[in-house]
Order: C-alpha cells, then sequence, then structure tokens
C-alpha cells in the first residue's frame, strides 16, 4: 500500500511496521504544502483514507478489497510546515458489501483533522 508513488513522495511511513492497522504518519515537507506553507487538505483526504484502508485490511479475506466511494472531512485547524501528521483509523461497521471508518489526523497528539470513510468490499471472483 505505501509503495505507491504519491505515498513515496509525501513521505508517508507506517506508524508501526508490525502492524499496518496502527495507522501511518507524514511530515508535512514540500510536497504536503499549499502555497501559505500549510499542510494541503488534499493531502489529508487522500491520507485519511489510506489510514481507513489499513485499518480494513485486517477484516478482508484472501481475495477481497476494498474501494472507496464516500469521503468526508472536516480540518479542524491548520498544521505548519515541519510538523509530522500521525493519521490513525478505525472500523466503524464491516458489512458484506460495505464498511464504515472513522479516520483522525493528530500534531503531537492534538486533532487536527477527521473523517468518515466509506468503502465497497469487492469479493474475489
Amino acid at each position: 500500500m505505501l509503495d505507491i508513488p504519491l505515498h513515496r513522495f509525501l513521505g508517508v511511513e507506517l506508524r508501526d511496521d508490525a502492524d499496518p492497522s496502527a495507522g501511518i504518519r507524514f511530515p508535512v515537507g514540500t510536497a504536503a504544502q499549499n502555497p501559505a506553507g500549510m499542510l494541503h487538505g488534499g493531502v489529508v483526504y487522500a491520507l485519511l483514507d489510506v489510514a481507513s484502508f489499513l485499518a480494513l485490511l485486517p477484516s478482508l479475506a484472501d481475495g477481497e478489497h476494498a474501494v472507496t466511494h464516500d469521503v468526508s472531512a472536516s480540518l479542524l485547524r491548520p498544521v505548519r510546515a515541519g510538523a509530522t501528521v500521525d493519521v490513525t483509523a478505525t472500523v466503524l461497521r464491516r458489512g458484506r458489501a460495505v464498511a464504515f471508518m472513522r479516520a483522525e489526523a493528530t500534531v503531537d497528539g492534538q486533532l487536527v483533522a477527521t473523517g468518515q470513510v466509506t468503502k465497497t468490499v469487492i469479493a474475489p471472483r
């Protein structure tokens, strides 16, 4: 999952190599900044989605995959360049065909963004 070029470009890494569902972290480097030198909102949306997928991963059976069909995010405070953002998610409900996750982004333990992610679970063919 983290081998996707965008994720490498942003410097995304797992918070715990032994447990991908523990979430991700990334630095607010040049690639993640808006013109004001703050964390770009689009980066936050994308990485709330990534953390949600990683949280769902342990509940996916062999051959199953999940694709996003809805993301709703709230940016609660600006994040300055140089900060490290931690993004975690929890599965609220996993049904046969749909899964609902809640994600949070924090900096030094302070909540900076929240999100709700809905994914369609795709069964193996």
